[in-house]
């Protein structure tokens, strides 16, 4: 498994259901026509890296994915199961080795053309061949051959069972392109994009893409407006909040900082202007990692002291200005299989008598000198903030002497594969809702966090095991006998789970059903007027 932190650039949300702060946002009732309403005006900092399914994995990247293209499978708003979409139905058969589906009659991609079987059997073989550093290709892996019957079947057959299959290729990973407009062996480079989901790209720039209905859809959602206008601020909060105050954009995603957030929050002046913010559920999470082949961080006594001395709720009110919650576990609240491993292991406030227990019975009686690496161009400027805030703590207790060092991400990640820090900071935004996700990357074999643990009962047996079992529920006790393991061995500490925001001005409505932990942004939902 390839390094696949998505880039954030504030925490995201937490929470079971949106919650709309301000006046201006109602709930949209379930009637109406598809296509209804005007068109909609969206600001995201993030930029949109790829409009070609086998090569993007940026959140950016994966919003137009999740637009423009559909998937056999999708996850329903405010769902972690995902349920048929370009697929009429799916189900596994032989154990978990054999995914068969059925296409709904009548598919067409955005240009005419029809959409059939060929082209599902197409679109995986390309991403898979193609194999793009910042493609799908880790979520197909399991993919062994896939058989086309007829034009309406496929038949997946996979090298292993593996349970969680419907939930990658419910992500922007199974979208199905046109055969006919794109090359088996190359990627598509002139921004533009066919595929079959509910809208269509128009256009596409550095600064702007435009998208309207695509009038040949058939599937599960439902259009609310008559299209939308996303436009990028290439990391530029400050502009990305002037645009939203001043009108040009209708709704702002991904890129307001926490301050904004809290500022804007049950605020008189807002509300007179009409701006609203809606809080929906997330599952990006942020670990401290640590080299556990590091002359002072490999120390389990050392790893113990930080998780007694860390104190999460400090981090989130004073850095995230209540934007994030504490984290205490690998599987974050919402999750399947969710528990308090280091809460109840370590205690949810600063314990300086059990830390420096830790370390006297180590036999360290001297302050730790340690560094805490940061890299605020890949997780956001607050990473830099709340790095020098862990160090605090840890000096506060007078048990180590922590400084904080910063780099641009690309030195960042090779600087870890060279195994040249000892603690360093680690977000991650699911690929799909599902415990596997946050384990089988962190703690499976090849994983992505760069930090040379491993536990046999874990990557033999666990995981594994786990990856089989079609009913997801039925894996809670073992997820959680693998967080408790992690939670002893202390190869990461979990530091918070973010909260998603989007923040309106004037008639907006759905954007609640915009922010689950799917991480699916659903144009469809959002309407104006």
């Amino acid at each position: 498994m390839k390094a696949r932190f998505k880039r954030t650039t504030a925490p995201l949300a937490a929470g079971l259901s949106a919650v709309l702060l301000a006046a201006g946002c109602g709930t949209e009732r379930s009637d109406g026509s598809d296509g209804e309403g005007v068109r909609v005006a969206v600001g995201i900092s993030d930029e949109v890296l790829a409009t070609d399914p086998a090569d993007g994995y940026d959140p950016g990247s994966w919003l137009l994915f999740n637009n423009v293209f559909q998937s056999l499978m999708s996850f329903p708003k405010g769902g972690s199961t995902p349920e048929p979409e370009a697929a009429e139905k799916c189900g596994f058969e032989a154990g978990s080795t054999v995914y068969r589906c059925t296409l709904r009659e009548g598919l067409k991609f955005s240009n005419g053309n029809d959409l059939t079987a060929k082209d599902v059997k197409f679109s995986f073989e390309r991403a898979l061949r193609i194999a793009s550093d910042s493609g799908p290709g880790p979520l197909l892996s399991t993919i062994d051959s896939i058989e086309t019957p007829d034009d309406r079947t496929v038949v997946f057959k996979l090298k292993v069972p593996d349970a969680t299959f419907p939930s990658k290729i419910a992500s922007g990973a199974g979208s199905i392109v046109d055969h006919r407009e794109y090359e088996a062996g190359s990627l598509r480079t002139d921004g533009k994009a066919v595929g079959s989901g509910p809208y269509k790209l128009d256009s596409f720039s550095d600064k702007e893409a435009a998208f309207s209905v695509n009038p040949h859809y058939k599937g599960n959602a439902r259009v609310r407006n008559t299209g939308v206008t996303l436009t990028f601020f290439r990391g530029d909060q400050k502009g990305l909040g002037s645009a939203l105050k001043d009108g040009n954009v209708d709704v702002a995603y991904r890129g307001l900082t926490a301050q904004d957030i809290d500022g804007l929050q049950g605020s008189v002046e807002a509300s007179k202007q009409g701006i609203a913010v809606v809080e929906g559920s997330s599952a990006e999470v942020q670990h401290l990692v640590f080299n556990m082949k590091d002359p002072v961080a490999g120390k389990l006594a050392v790893r113990k002291a930080f998780a007694y001395l860390v104190d999460r709720d400090a981090l989130v009110r004073d850095v995230y200005k209540g934007t994030a919650e504490p984290l205490y576990s690998i599987v974050p609240a919402g999750i399947a299989g969710h528990n308090t491993a280091f809460f109840d292991l370590y205690g949810g406030s600063p314990q300086q008598d059990k830390a420096r227990m830790a370390l006297r019975d180590a036999g360290i009686d001297e302050k730790v000198k340690i560094t805490l690496w940061s890299t605020p161009s890949r997780y956001g400027p607050a990473t830099d903030l709340e790095m020098a805030a862990i160090a605090e703590q840890l000096n506060k207790s007078g048990l180590f002497d922590a400084d904080v060092k910063s780099v641009e991400f690309e030195q960042y990640e090779k600087d870890i594969q060279a195994g040249r820090y000892g603690v360093y900071v680690k977000g991650w935004v699911p690929d799909y809702p599902d415990p596997d996700n946050f384990t089988q990357p962190f703690f499976g074999e090849g994983n992505v966090l760069g930090n040379g643990y491993e536990n046999k009962q874990i990557t033999g047996e666990i995981i594994p095991e786990t990856s089989a079992i079609a009913d997801r529920s039925a894996t809670d006790d073992k997820i959680g006998k693998l967080q408790d393991i992690v939670a002893e061995d202390l190869p990461i500490l979990p530091l918070w789970q973010g909260k998603q925001y989007a923040v309106a001005k004037g008639n907006i409505t759905g954007l609640e059903w915009t922010l689950d932990a799917s991480t699916v942004f659903r144009f469809w939902e959002i309407k104006k007027g």
